[in-house]
């Protein structure tokens, strides 16, 4: 049996998804023959390629109505179609000498993109001789000018992280999905695409079973169109292929589902930690196992072909992290994947900038205990370290295939005692590896930890500060307060570590002093030297939450709704204060950008929104306080 795991479109362009790298490992340890592709890159690459935008320009052309984004598309054709293999080529660290081309602005064509660069920002950023990080950033709006060309004229779903998500994100009803998929256009030049795509993969691979990745929303659309070819492929070939379908996306929105139209696409779908489940489905498609010991997993009934049945045999159980392999790349397009730059912010560089071996310290979350975060669920409930050894030896397998000494720790939050043994293995085995991760801001990342870790490589951090008010963190059981927060990020920060703040509005019970309380606190912490980059996020209310789950519990109501056949995570709901928080949520995200760039940082916070807002009642020398105390 030959098993091929599909990356779909679209989740990075500049490392792969780890999912496919753990199962492809997984299964090759357990002797099974396995292969994997990253469709998402593919697509990118074949839409910006100089076939690809003539295809474009054909789509386009035939629209009664062109902005001015289009027609400057059209009218500079020819030099988008002679500069993006270039462009292309300068992203994937192929061609570095382009750079000095592209900083001096006079080789890639500018669109509208390109309006809201400023010499002065550029400066700031890059300094006068980071031209190769400079050229960068502009190479990276010249393909966001790209991308937004085909969003607006060819498929309005498609961007460069994401397609369809709206299709697919907390849907009650599979319909709008269905009919996506079961339009009958094959002239569509992303439906087209992905088409060619699968079936050269499947004649290239000839899988007996196709495994689809489903991490995100914005994967579901570009899955499920995959997965709509390769039957098409199969009966065309008149042979078998099954298909499975799993990942993040299916743990938190599928759990419901009731469908049977989805399985017009797939065969299986499985749910939370895909390798026991997938070598359970792999024996019973094999004649070795019967359907009444599969773990965690949705068939179409025996009995109707309208009705699902989960199968989940108590009998089985998770495969131990020290038992999983060594996770693998080999099948993937590793050297073709793109840095990207699009924002003036050094750490959203980590997101979207360089080739990340992606790896986790432990399954699930050793705190496991917020009220806004899916603690139901086994991704974070169930918590299991993998041994650091095991951990070093993944990384160094991982590093010598892919010529990468870069690593991401994917985990929820990376448990401070792991991180100060893995410290200590990577000292003493002389490793150079650079990496970062998600963190609790806890008091136990002391001065001499966050000084070890940076010994060790971390070069970054990222941690939920979330609402920046001791009573909301009280309420949201988020185990810190700010004053610990500001002790720990300046210790990072004095280590040489950049640090990111997830920051959220909108928590229920949230007042509008709170918030601007909140953003006050934020501005101390910048101002302070604590915080090198921050995001305002709007509260989400999910439905695998403490608060989904118990909305009375957090003063709130769920518009719950009551014929879920599809998907179900973000939740509707009524918050009694009545505050406009998407009101606030733009002077948020302003006065926070402006904190990053230095702007700021001496003036009143109500003086970011377009409203009047109250007085903060915070003491103006709150952080400098809380850091004399460490």
């Amino acid at each position: 049996m030959k098993v091929l795991s599909i990356i779909p479109p679209l989740v990075q362009v500049n490392t792969p998804y780890p999912s496919t790298t753990f199962i492809t490992g997984f299964l090759r340890s357990r002797g099974i023959n396995a292969e994997q592709r990253d469709l998402g890159l593919e697509l990118v690459l074949r839409l910006f390629s100089p076939p690809g935008l003539a295809r474009v320009r054909e789509t386009v052309s035939a629209l009664e109505q062109k902005s001015d984004r289009i027609e400057f598309f059209l009218e500079s054709f020819d030099d988008y179609q002679k500069t993006v293999d270039p462009a292309i080529r300068f992203l994937q660290a192929k061609d570095p000498a382009l750079a000095h081309r592209i900083a001096a602005r006079t080789l890639l064509p500018e669109g509208p993109r390109f309006q809201s660069v400023d010499a002065v920002d550029l400066q700031w950023a890059f300094g006068s001789m980071g031209v190769q990080d400079q050229a960068k950033h502009l190479a990276s709006l010249y393909i966001d000018d790209l991308t937004d060309v085909v969003t607006e004229g060819v498929d309005s779903y498609f961007f460069l992280s994401r397609y369809g998500e709206k299709l697919a994100a907390s849907q009650a009803k599979f319909d709008a999905l269905y009919d996506e998929i079961k339009k009958e256009n094959p002239a569509a030049l992303l439906t087209g695409l992905l088409k060619e795509m699968t079936q050269e993969t499947l004649d290239q691979v000839q899988p007996d079973v196709l495994l689809l990745t489903v991490p995100f929303p914005g994967c579901v659309l570009g899955a499920l169109k995959i997965a709509n070819s390769a039957r098409e492929w199969a009966a065309s070939k008149n042979r078998s292929l099954k298909i499975a379908m799993g990942g993040g996306y299916v743990n938190t929105e599928l759990r419901q589902l009731k469908d049977a139209r989805l399985f017009e696409f797939v065969d299986a779908i499985t749910l939370d930690d895909g390798e026991r489940p997938l070598e359970c489905l792999l024996e019973f498609w094999s004649g070795k196992r019967e359907r009444d010991s599969l773990l965690r997993t949705f068939l179409l009934s025996e009995k109707s072909k309208a009705l699902i049945e989960y199968c989940n045999s108590p009998d089985e159980h998770d495969i131990p992290q020290l038992q999983t392999g060594l996770p693998t790349t080999d099948g993937l397009r590793i050297h073709d994947y793109l840095s990207m730059v699009e924002m003036l912010n050094p750490m959203h560089r980590y997101w979207s900038d360089l080739y990340w071996n992606k790896l986790m310290l432990a399954h699930g979350c050793y705190w496991h205990q917020c009220s806004f975060c899916d603690v139901s669920l086994d991704y974070i409930k169930r918590y299991e370290i993998s041994p650091v050894k095991l951990t070093v030896e993944r990384m160094k397998k991982l590093s010598d295939e892919t010529g990468s000494s870069g690593f991401h720790f994917v985990d929820e939050a990376a448990p401070p005692a792991v991180l100060k043994e893995l410290s200590r293995e990577l000292i003493e085995q002389k490793l150079s590896f650079s990496w970062w991760g998600n963190i609790r801001f806890e008091k136990t990342f002391s001065a001499e930890l966050t000084e070890r870790m940076s010994d060790a490589g971390c070069v970054a951090v990222s941690g939920g500060l979330e609402v920046a008010s001791d009573r909301l963190l009280k309420m949201m059981k988020k185990g810190v307060t700010v004053e610990q927060v500001a002790r720990v990020t300046k210790n990072f920060r004095d280590s040489n570590v950049l640090v990111h703040a997830y920051l959220m509005y909108g928590v229920p019970t949230e007042t509008v002093q709170e918030t601007i309380d909140s953003l006050e606190r934020v501005r101390q912490l910048f101002e302070a030297g604590c915080l090198t980059s921050a995001f305002w996020h709007r509260f989400s209310a999910t439905a695998h939450s403490p608060v989904g789950l118990s909305p009375d519990d957090y003063g709130i109501k769920i518009l719950r709704d009551k014929n879920i056949e599809f998907a179900e995570n973000d939740l509707e709901f009524v918050d009694p204060t009545g505050v406009d928080h998407d009101g606030l949520g733009k002077g948020l995200r302003k006065a926070v950008y402006n904190f990053m760039l230095g702007i700021g940082l001496d003036q009143d916070v109500r003086g970011w929104f377009e409203f009047s807002v109250p007085r903060t009642d915070v003491d103006p020398n709150f952080v400098r306080k809380a850091l004399k105390v460490r």
